[in-house]
């Protein structure tokens, strides 16, 4: 099937199937059949990030094409997985359909959500019960929560779960007190273990700030990362055009630049 003829979407995705199959075909690319489950996982997380990289710069080209490099990253698991008879792709296809029209009854059905709250509610309602169906509705509350991503992700999942069940503070101003509580804690931490312990408490305590104003800690700490990188790059040039060398440059030099990038960036 060429290019010209997959006019559809559903068409082009069979494509994309069609290709990675092919790839992974015994005269198919060495590389590309040496791979594996854990092999892949690494590029997985690549492309996540890198699909985030394209919207945080509102790059709506690079998205498409990164969005692209992510959707592959779905196919080769599945084709992997098609080669062990464990699933296939129109399988992963079939279930995200399904979730989606069981999941939004207001939509598909008779079900009544008129906002953002009510329907996430009604979600997490709708996925209680089909835990129960399957029987899963003993395991620990945090047991769902993969420990192998980001842990600002990870903390954000714990604190949304345990708050959902009332394990929560009352207000913003308790959670703020506790913060300065954890800050006076690693002001006094007598170790580096002891430090190290005090931060993790601190981060954990911001995650919970971001989740009471309905912010994304891992979006706001990638978008102070990109700020940084913005004014430093900016005292970086500033002092080459001066023929100074970054390493020779005093504090106070760079801190004049600094804010003056703080103005202009």
């Amino acid at each position: 099937m060429s290019n010209k003829s997959a006019s559809t979407a559903g068409e082009r995705f069979q494509r994309l199937v069609e290709i990675m199959a092919r790839l992974r075909a015994p005269d198919g690319c060495p590389w590309d059949r040496e791979q594996d489950f854990d092999t892949i996982k690494p590029y997985l997380l690549e492309e996540t990030y890198e699909v985030m990289d394209s919207i945080d710069a509102r790059d709506w080209p690079a998205l498409a094409d990164e969005l692209g490099d992510l959707l592959l990253q779905s196919v080769f698991f599945a084709q992997m997985a098609a080669e062990r008879n464990l699933f296939r792709i129109e399988d992963s296809l079939d279930a995200i359909n399904n979730k989606l029209v069981r999941r939004h009854p207001h939509v598909f059905g008779d079900g009544d959500a008129r906002t953002a709250e009510q329907v996430r509610q009604r979600w997490d309602e709708i996925k209680s019960a089909e835990k129960n169906e399957k029987g899963r509705a003993d395991a620990p509350l945090l047991a769902g929560i993969s420990r192998a991503q980001p842990a600002l992700a990870e903390a954000q999942q714990i604190s949304s779960r345990v708050a959902a069940v009332g394990f929560d503070w009352e207000n913003m101003a308790q959670i703020v007190e506790k913060l300065h509580e954890e800050l006076n804690e690693l002001a006094q931490a007598e170790s580096p273990q002891a430090a190290e312990d005090e931060i993790g408490d601190i981060l954990f305590v911001v995650v919970n700030i971001a989740r009471r104003m309905k912010l994304d800690p891992e979006q706001a700490l990638r978008k102070a990362n990109a700020k940084f990188r913005r004014r430093f790059s900016y005292v970086e040039r500033a002092l080459a055009e001066t023929g100074k060398p970054l390493p020779g440059a005093t504090l106070e030099e760079m801190e004049t630049l600094w804010q003056e990038a703080k103005q202009r960036l």
